[in-house]
């Protein structure tokens, strides 16, 4: 663990991030990040939540319906 300090960015506040965090992360300049509430405070990753729960639902609706895509694969 390590301490990020808050640095004056234009009119914002920012975090800049050590290479060693960038590189781990799978991260290039122009990449997204994202932040949950995690339990003992946030969370940060370069995948999208909402994608994983779309991830999710489309794999429970295969599940449900895999004699239907068996059938179709033939």
């Amino acid at each position: 663990m390590a301490a990020l300090k808050l640095t004056q960015i234009g009119n914002s506040l920012g975090v800049i991030l050590p290479k060693e965090m960038l590189s781990k992360l799978k991260l290039e300049k122009g990449d997204s990040v994202f932040w949950t509430d995690a339990p003992n405070g946030v969370m940060l990753t370069p995948y999208d939540p909402e994608v994983e729960k779309q991830l999710a639902l489309g794999r429970e609706f295969m599940h449900e319906f895999r004699d239907t895509f068996h059938q179709l694969a033939k």
